[in-house]
């Protein structure tokens, strides 16, 4: 996010070859903007848009369209309303100064499936969709209404004209830029949009654009290949050292969180650092339906594989992610996320048991809060109580500090947590990781916990 802050900040971004290219779109073309209406900042940025946009238009951009994607896990069930509000009367302000801007089609976040995908490219690309309204304040107020409706999960909807046309379907020699700084809820998409050898789904037609991300998301894959701003070059993490001094290592998530484990953990890189020494394993997710609904996800699938890979004896080191807390606490339903936190205890406990069989170490911890408080509060800590008196619902992370526990019959009698570190956090994860296994972290990283 900062470097896109920078970019912007300093109007560099739209002296680089990205923009460049997207730019020789805006004569004749249309200019297409897809990505999370949100002010949450863990994906994209409202006022990242915003100015993204106001740039645009003054660089020649005749034609806009804005794709939406509404949060509600990030940032408040609900908020959707207040944000397209706000886009709304920034496009119409566009408007009136002869430019030719408008919201083209939205839907909730949930890119988590190509199935999701695909929908997805009905809508945005195609212009197809089972949802039509007028305008897109209609639409999300309209989806919102009915029941058990989250920002999350509404469904695609199509902004028309008068003679029910889609007002922005992607079309031969448009620009597309994909708005979101953080890749994970990008990559399946920016497939689709850049491959012209694609077999994840039938994409109907596809138009020739110019199509950049605001980053690029996947350096191993260099995709996209054209991006506005340049990405962080992150070299020598804990995994490609570990591996590359022999540490042999296997790693497991479902499909909803896998480059948890693997993209992120290696620095936005895909791909093996040396496939004789590692194996990842990717347990399907549900598709098609909410969190919820199976809140214990693939925990235990998770948890049986990482036994396995234990007592295996084949790995030196098993890393594994549990998302039930997270995701099923995004979706407000507190029972739904008591059964999820009990299936993600149960997998702990599967793990713990084969580590101490083997006798091994274990480091636990999170890289958030969420489940452990739903309820939206005062500043006195109160719950805050919506129009009919009932507890209002807290979607978003927690900004709680997390535990870690280290243990297991492997560690050393006389180890304990450092006292000297004033603010400890997932920073220093990685130089603990590697003590553990007996090397000493670069003197760059952060200092390690214990």
């Amino acid at each position: 996010a900062k470097l896109v802050d920078q970019a912007l900040a300093s109007r560099k971004i739209y002296e680089g070859d990205g923009f460049n290219y997207i730019k020789e779109s805006f004569e004749n073309g249309t200019l297409h903007l897809i990505g999370l209406l949100s002010d949450g900042g863990v994906h994209s940025r409202l006022d990242q848009l915003q100015l993204l946009l106001k740039g645009a238009s003054e660089r020649g951009a005749k034609r806009i369209r804005v794709h939406i994607l509404t949060d509600g896990r990030d940032v408040l069930d609900g908020s959707s309303v207040g944000f397209v509000e706000t886009l709304e009367n920034d496009l119409l302000q566009l408007r009136g100064k002869g430019i030719d801007a408008q919201i083209a089609s939205g839907g909730g976040r949930m890119y988590n499936d190509w199935d999701v995908v695909k929908r997805g490219w009905d809508a945005q690309v195609l212009g197809e969709a089972p949802y039509k309204f007028k305008s897109a304040l209609e639409a999300v107020k309209t989806l919102r209404a009915e029941p058990n409706a989250n920002d999350q999960y509404l469904p695609p909807f199509v902004i028309v004209d008068d003679s029910g046309k889609s007002v922005g379907p992607v079309l031969d020699g448009d620009a597309v830029v994909t708005i979101n700084f953080r890749a994970d809820r990008m990559v399946m998409l920016a497939k689709a949009l850049e491959y012209a050898d694609f077999d994840k789904f039938d994409r109907v037609r596809v138009p020739k654009i110019r199509y950049a991300g605001m980053l690029q998301y996947d350096g191993e894959l260099k995709l996209p290949s054209v991006y506005l701003v340049s990405p962080p070059e992150i070299d020598r993490t804990s995994g490609e050292y570990l591996v590359k001094n022999g540490i042999r290592t296997f790693a497991c998530r479902q499909t909803v969180k896998f480059g948890h484990v693997t993209f992120f953990w290696n620095g936005n890189r895909s791909g093996y650092f040396d496939e004789t020494k590692e194996e990842y394993v990717e347990v399907p997710s549900d598709s098609g339906i909410t969190f919820n609904v199976a809140p214990k996800m693939k925990a235990l699938e998770i948890a049986e594989k990482a036994r396995y890979a234990l007592l295996s004896g084949k790995f030196d080191q098993v890393r594994v992610n549990l998302p039930n807390g997270d995701m099923v606490g995004h979706t407000g339903d507190i029972e739904a996320t008591v059964v999820a936190c009990k299936a993600a205890d149960e997998a702990v406990k599967i793990i713990l048991d084969a580590v101490e069989q083997v006798g091994g170490i274990y480091l636990v911890t999170a890289d958030h809060g969420n489940a452990e408080d739903m309820v939206k509060r005062d500043k006195s800590g109160k719950p805050l109580l919506d129009k009919n008196c009932g507890i209002q619902i807290l979607t978003s992370h927690t900004l709680q500090p997390v535990p870690v526990a280290i243990g297991g019959p492997g560690l050393h009698l006389g180890v304990k947590f450092r006292t000297d570190i004033q603010t400890p956090g997932l920073a220093n994860v990685a130089a603990t990781v590697m003590n553990l296994h007996g090397f000493e972290a670069p003197s760059d990283y952060e200092t390690n916990l214990i």
